[in-house]
Order: C-alpha cells, then sequence, then structure tokens
C-alpha cells in the first residue's frame, strides 16, 4: 500500500481477500446453482484515486438476468469467470482518494462482492443522516429515477388522469403510484402477483384499486379498476398486461416501456400484443427508457425526492435477504416476484 493509504487506514484491519460471486456459466431458462460461483478473491492495494469499500447492502434487480445472457443489448452482458455487477452501498475502509475520506458512506455499482475497489468518481459519498443508505439503492436511487422520469418524460401524467401501473408491488411500480398521485392523477390502479399483494398496494401505498394478475382475466380486472379507460401505462412487465393496458387506453394515452420481466427466463421470444394495431387507431405513443441514459436528471428528481421521503407523501417496502450466498435466490426471488418494493441482500 502507499503511504497515502497507510495515513488513512490500518493495513492490518483491512482483509487480504474478499468473497464475491462469480458467473460460472450462461443459463438456459431461470438460473440455477450452476449459474453462479463463490470464491474468494484476493484484495488488491490500491492505486492514487482508488478506495476499498466495504459493502453493507447490494441491489438485485431484474434487469440483471438479461445480462447473463450473450450479444448486443444496451448494457454489456456479465463475463462468464468475473464477478457480477450492480448497485451497492457501503463504508470506505481504505482510501487514496483526496476527496473521500474512511468512513465515509457510498453507493457504487460494483455489488456481488464484501469488498469493492473503485475507481476515482465510480463511488458517490451518500448522506445517511438524513436517509437510510438503503434508500439511496431504492427510492432516492435509479429505481426511484425511473419511476419519475416514466411519469414526466416519457408517459407524462396529467392531472385528474388514470395511470396503470404494473408489478406495482415491485421496487419501480411501489414508487410510481405513489408518485402518479403526486403529479396530479385521478385514479391509480396497480397489479400485482397475489391478493396479500394486491391489498398492500391499496392499503400501504395508496392505489385507488389493485389487480391481482394470478386470479385470471387481467382485461376484464383491469376494465372494473378502471372503468372510464386508462390515459398512462408504466409497463415493467410486458405480455399479457401491454396487450391488457392497450386494450383500455384512451385515445391519445402514453406508455413508458420500461421492462419485460415476463420474458427475462424465456428462451424463446414472447410474443408481442395482439392488439398492436389498436395503438395506431387509439394514436397511443409508446416509449422505451433506460433510465442509465438519464442520469442528468438525478438532481432534479432529488428535489422532489428527498422531501416526498422526509415528510412521508412518499412510502417505500424492502425486501431483505441476509447474506452473500443468498444473492442468487434473491435475483430468483425478484423474477418470481416474491418480493414487495426493492429487494436487497445485507451483506455485512
Amino acid at each position: 500500500m502507499t503511504n497515502d493509504i497507510a495515513r488513512s487506514a490500518n493495513p492490518s484491519t483491512i482483509p487480504a481477500t474478499s468473497r464475491e460471486i462469480r458467473l460460472a456459466s450462461r443459463p438456459e431458462g431461470p438460473p440455477t446453482a450452476e449459474t453462479y460461483e463463490l470464491v474468494e478473491a484476493e484484495v488488491p492495494a490500491l492505486r492514487p484515486g482508488q478506495v476499498l469499500v466495504r459493502n453493507t447492502l447490494m441491489s438485485v434487480d431484474p434487469y440483471m438476468r438479461g445480462r447473463m445472457n450473450e450479444g448486443p443489448s444496451y448494457i454489456a452482458p456479465f463475463a462468464v469467470g468475473e464477478p457480477l455487477e450492480g448497485s451497492a452501498a457501503g463504508q470506505v475502509v481504505a482510501s487514496a482518494d483526496a476527496d473521500i475520506p474512511v468512513g465515509a458512506e457510498v453507493v457504487h455499482f460494483a455489488g456481488w462482492r464484501e469488498l469493492s475497489v473503485l475507481d476515482r468518481g465510480a463511488a458517490t459519498v451518500i448522506d445517511t443522516s438524513s436517509a437510510p443508505a438503503s434508500a439511496y439503492l431504492g427510492p432516492l436511487g435509479t429505481t426511484g429515477l425511473t419511476a419519475y422520469l416514466a411519469l414526466t418524460r416519457f408517459a407524462p401524467v396529467e392531472a385528474g388522469e388514470t395511470v396503470f401501473v404494473s408489478a406495482a408491488a415491485g421496487a419501480v411500480g411501489s414508487v410510481a403510484g405513489q408518485i402518479a398521485r403526486l403529479l396530479g392523477a385521478g385514479r391509480v390502479v396497480g397489479s400485482a402477483g397475489g391478493a396479500e399483494k394486491a391489498r398492500r398496494l391499496v392499503d400501504d401505498f395508496g392505489f385507488d384499486a389493485a389487480i391481482d394478475h394470478r386470479a385470471g382475466d387481467l382485461p376484464g380486472q383491469l376494465a372494473a379498476a378502471a372503468p372510464g379507460g386508462i390515459d398512462v401505462y408504466l409497463d415493467s412487465v410486458g405480455g399479457d398486461h401491454l396487450e391488457a393496458a392497450i386494450g383500455a387506453m384512451r385515445d391519445h394515452g402514453r406508455i413508458a416501456l420500461v421492462g419485460a420481466i415476463s420474458g427475462y427466463n424465456s428462451d424463446d421470444q414472447v410474443p408481442g400484443p395482439r392488439n398492436l394495431y389498436e395503438a395506431v387507431k387509439k394514436r397511443i405513443t409508446l416509449r422505451g427508457m433506460i433510465v442509465s441514459d438519464h442520469f442528468d436528471a438525478f438532481p432534479e428528481y432529488l428535489e422532489h425526492a428527498v422531501p416526498w421521503l422526509a415528510s412521508g407523501q412518499l412510502r417505500t417496502a424492502e425486501t431483505v435477504v441476509e447474506g452473500l450466498e443468498r444473492a442468487p435466490e434473491a435475483l430468483l426471488g425478484v423474477l418470481d416476484g416474491t418480493n414487495v418494493g426493492k429487494m436487497l441482500v445485507r451483506i455485512s
């Protein structure tokens, strides 16, 4: 270690190795135990400008399943034999960066490991006196930003309109329903898997009505929940949900396409909506969105989100799995819809 690092941390307290989860093979269908490898890796000495972070929490998100596949996409696939990655929060335990001292709480994108060595600019210092670290992985992170941008830029909500949110008990959906209300929506309808989740949409997150998509007849349930039709739809599911939304959409409606979790574990292409021509007749706008294209909007979003969260206008939920070794289990849970709110893994 350099002298700078030695002045900022006691080298004897820094482990020589750290556990990390690597991609062992590319899955066909749902990931299995053979997809992952938990290994002990050497912790390298820091170079100037780097910091060493002991991770406490990591985020598990549906898009991670797509990165296990080979082929071009909006983000590079995970490399076989290399650690997976994703959003994480932790504390700096050694620093060769004059701007980030030891003890600072940070968020970064090198999760799926106990210790992360980060280059200058890869770690963002957070204020955990105003919100817990987990909030920066959820409502104050890309989760919240996705919901906000979807409903302000890609399918903007106007006062009095009816909004439909799929995967509404999940991380993005549970935030989106509340943001829709804060933006002036007149009625907010959510879809979730199971009667208990549907109940929580109304009781915990303030939706006006909830659909249990596992009960069947999604178009019929949506028609009952929004008898006058819908104006805005936030799509995280694709498939039957997108088809039902197009069927229920009023003229000049808007759809923000942020995910298609119904097909993430499928080896075949999931069929598109059979009623797509309805989008032509109704003059519906469908816009795809990748949140990483819009990180410049974080300051705008946080101006709203921080006071919303502090005042209780924005309520969140977390599903926490204990232990790095259970991260693969947590990812399967997200893909199966077992979580309510943000799925997190507590590492230490």
